[in-house]
């Protein structure tokens, strides 16, 4: 099968597709796009190609224009938008007791999923911890872990307040998921150079897809730091030795409403 096809009919020639290939494999060869020498072997398969020609005059192999969504210009941001959308983001830690039906968190996770990563990678993997004892059993690895760095790593324990998360989890306070009733994970074979970044941007993706679905969400830190540091919870989760965490988010319906954006401190940037 060819790399890609063109629709002579529809191309005009213009080598947008070319100039926009991140892989640069893309030749024009009198008005027509041209697979260059190696190409198949160099394509990271991103659809810049595809997603770029003003005609849908070009197909990649196994992705043809009709495959993918059109960009709707009506549904484009203002600047004013995206700057309340993103400003707006709050990190939620209070939540109701009523579970999240699993489309919606299935929507959101197809949404995130669309998130860069390297070399078009696409490294993440997703891993729901829905049920609320699941969720609960989980954490309490975290309280163990806590315990146990509290004795060994009595420094890094204080500055961490690990005494008190312990001390309101065993007063009864959820001090690690928050009662939130989801967990979602983001996990990644360590071997690949760009896992962590991408799981990093995915999870970001999906904070900011939440209110849209009526959610709210809250990177869950401690989480994410047992199941780095400790193997019981390591092996709970059937990470295997190749396999790392890199990220943790509660998820639920928000118990309470923002009503304002707080400042934040002035941006340091350094002109070159």
């Amino acid at each position: 099968m060819a790399l890609f096809t063109v629709d002579q009919a529809l191309c005009n020639g213009d080598g947008i597709c070319a100039a926009e290939c991140p892989m640069m494999i893309i030749q024009m060869k009198e008005g027509t796009p041209t697979p260059a020498k190696g190409a198949e072997k160099m394509c990271i398969n991103c659809g810049h190609c595809v997603a770029v020609c003003p005609k849908g005059a070009l197909s990649l192999a196994g992705l043809p224009p009709e495959n993918c969504l059109s960009v709707q210009k009506e549904l484009n941001a203002s600047p004013a938008q995206a700057e309340q959308f993103l400003r707006s983001r709050r990190s939620i830690r209070n939540y109701k007791k009523t579970p999240v039906e699993k489309g919606i968190i299935e929507e959101a996770i197809r949404v995130a999923s669309h998130a860069p990563s390297g070399h078009n990678f696409q490294p993440v993997r997703w891993q729901v911890i829905y049920d609320t004892d699941k969720v609960k059993e989980l954490c309490g690895h975290v309280i163990d872990w806590m315990k146990w760095m509290i004795k060994e790593q009595p420094d890094t324990a204080k500055k961490l307040h690990l005494d008190l998360v312990v001390a309101g989890w065993d007063f009864g306070m959820d001090t690690i998921n928050r009662n939130a009733p989801h967990l979602i994970l983001v996990n990644a074979d360590k071997r690949n150079p760009t896992g962590q970044a991408a799981c990093t941007i995915a999870m970001s993706y999906l904070e900011l897809m939440l209110p849209s679905l009526g959610l709210g969400g809250c990177w869950n830190g401690f989480f994410n730091a047992a199941a780095i540091f400790w193997p019981p919870l390591q092996k709970a989760l059937n990470l295997g030795e190749t396999t790392g965490n890199y990220g943790a988010m509660m998820v639920g319906h928000p118990k309470f409403a923002y009503h304002r954006m707080p400042p934040r401190n002035t941006p340091e940037v350094a002109w070159v």
